[in-house]
């Protein structure tokens, strides 16, 4: 189980971290990503981190986006800096069902559990 939270309305240039809680698996083990789908578009891959740590970005938000996590809270965070009004979407995470290798981390079909999204809303 994922548990995405942290989300909120924010100013442009303001920051957001937001957390993702994972129950029921073995942490440690898997890849976790980060997701984005503002309305009337698609899905987005905006971040990833693998079991040991490799990090990964879209370039649309490389340099203002920091995954990381901490493996005895159970927890993977994406910090936001520099928001912009365009960052406005729901924001998901997911991880694969098992422990194995994503080879395209921004594509959602790698990913088997979804956690239920926290929305972000940039805006003045």
């Amino acid at each position: 189980q994922l548990q995405a939270s942290g989300g909120g309305l924010v100013q442009p240039g303001g920051s957001l971290r937001l957390s993702c809680a994972a129950s029921g698996f073995t942490f440690d083990d898997h890849t976790i990503g980060w997701f984005r789908q503002a309305p009337g578009k698609k899905r987005e891959g905006v971040s990833c981190i693998s079991s040991g740590g490799v990090t990964y970005y879209a370039d649309s938000v490389r340099g203002r986006f920091t995954i990381s996590r901490d493996n005895a809270k159970n927890t993977v965070y994406l910090l936001i800096d520099s928001l912009k009004p365009e960052d406005t979407a729901v924001y998901y995470c997911a991880t694969p069902g098992g422990p194995k290798t994503v080879i395209a981390w921004y594509r959602g079909y790698e990913y088997d559990y979804w956690g239920q999204g926290t929305q972000v809303t940039v805006s003045s």
